[in-house]
């Protein structure tokens, strides 16, 4: 299994995902020549996407949706509840495009499963991905760690996960406190340390992988929360347990380096 963040925060996000010559993408929040480039810096071309599937409504994690399907020929996959939200967003699109899930789906000849996550918008989901060999866990987007969350992400080989926020720099930063309350309560974003308990509980011997995302470029830096997670994970011993682990911040607007797991 490889995957990579190929943008990650307010700006827009999109993760690609897949195994051997297939692939598809976790949300599109960036334009068509964004993702179509940064995925030439992974050597993957467009043409091996074979869907993409959106996690929630907001505009950073669709705004080149349908673009994207459209220019690849590729269908769309969501929740009812997500597709009423979006769909007059997206543009004209084929019927066979849109492909409506419950919570299950097989994509790219990968296992999907949806797992709810608490965010305000009308639906929001992390995402189980399970290969052939290694279970990828994603989940941004949640004020909470939620029940689903807890019982669906134990125990992956890697992780995508978000640390968006330091409580004490969002509390002293120029934000207005009408956001600050949205960011901090329990539908807006989790923070470096409720990100680094719910690891804590996570982590297996097997894991190998962890990428922190959707960082708040005013409310966090890559080094706090680095270190902020290593730190906790530190005191609980889990870094001796998983003796192969590796953590690393996802960049903003580039992908990092395409993490294959079992290499």
């Amino acid at each position: 299994m490889h995957f990579a963040t190929l943008a990650s925060g307010s700006s827009g996000n999109s993760i690609v995902v897949g195994e051997g010559n297939r692939s598809f993408l976790v949300d599109c929040g960036i334009t068509v020549k964004k993702v179509l480039a940064n995925l030439e810096m992974l050597d993957i071309s467009g043409t091996q996407l074979e869907g993409i599937i959106v996690t929630h409504e907001h505009y950073d994690h669709i705004k080149g949706v349908g673009a994207l399907a459209r220019k690849l020929k590729i269908p769309i996959y969501t929740t009812q509840a997500i597709w009423n939200e979006m769909e007059t967003k997206l543009g004209v699109l084929k019927p066979e495009q849109k492909v409506i899930i419950e919570r299950q789906a097989v994509l790219a000849g990968m296992d999907i499963k949806l797992i709810a996550t608490s965010h305000d918008s009308s639906e929001s989901y992390g995402i189980k991905v399970e290969g052939s060999q290694f279970a990828l866990g994603i989940a941004t987007d949640s004020g909470i760690v939620t029940e689903e969350m807890h019982r669906n992400l134990q125990g992956c080989d890697a992780y995508i996960v978000e640390a968006n926020h330091d409580v004490d720099r969002l509390w002293q930063g120029n934000y207005p406190h009408f956001l600050k309350k949205r960011i901090i309560s329990n539908r807006g974003h989790m923070s470096n340390v409720q990100l680094a308990e719910a690891l804590r509980d996570w982590l297996s011997e097997n894991t190998q992988k962890i990428v922190l995302a959707h960082l708040s470029a005013e409310n966090n830096t890559p080094e706090l929360a680095l270190t902020t997670v290593l730190k906790i994970l530190r005191e609980s011993n889990v870094r001796k347990k998983c003796s192969n682990l590796r953590i690393r911040v996802a960049p903003r607007a580039l992908p990092h380096e395409l993490i294959v797991l079992g290499k």
